[in-house]
């Protein structure tokens, strides 16, 4: 009798769980993906920042093409997150910088994380 108390004692023991453990199957890790800065970039030129509607890759359509902004910002050792805060003056194309202003309402709340990440993205596509 005693070895039935204790081992039905130590079944009821074992079936106690604790509160902050999960269900069976479900992983109490979580997993953050890091992305790279360009990656980063990427997502927010063509999410939160809507960059993608007036720059493209290799083209100009309203704004001059990703590809223009990297080699002139290069070539004139421009500050491309000065000008995404509003603190620099337009160097790719001045007489489009008016178009340009609204979109610096949405770049001037970007962290400065979020400036770098834009910029190595458009680096990224320097030919």
């Amino acid at each position: 009798m005693k070895k039935l108390v204790f081992l039905l004692s130590v079944l009821t023991f074992l079936s106690c769980k604790k509160e902050s453990e999960e269900p069976f199957g479900k992983s109490t890790e979580t997993t953050t993906e890091v992305k790279s800065p360009e990656a980063l970039g990427k997502e927010i030129f063509e999410g939160k920042g809507n960059c993608i509607s007036c720059h493209q890759v290799d083209q100009k359509v309203i704004g001059p093409s990703i590809q223009d902004i990297a080699k002139i910002y290069k070539d004139k050792n421009g500050n491309l997150v000065n000008f995404l805060k509003g603190e620099s003056e337009a160097i790719v194309d001045p007489a489009q910088f008016p178009v340009m202003q609204a979109n610096l309402a949405i770049t001037k709340t970007f962290t400065d994380e979020e400036l770098k990440a834009v910029e190595a993205y458009i680096n990224s596509n320097l030919k």
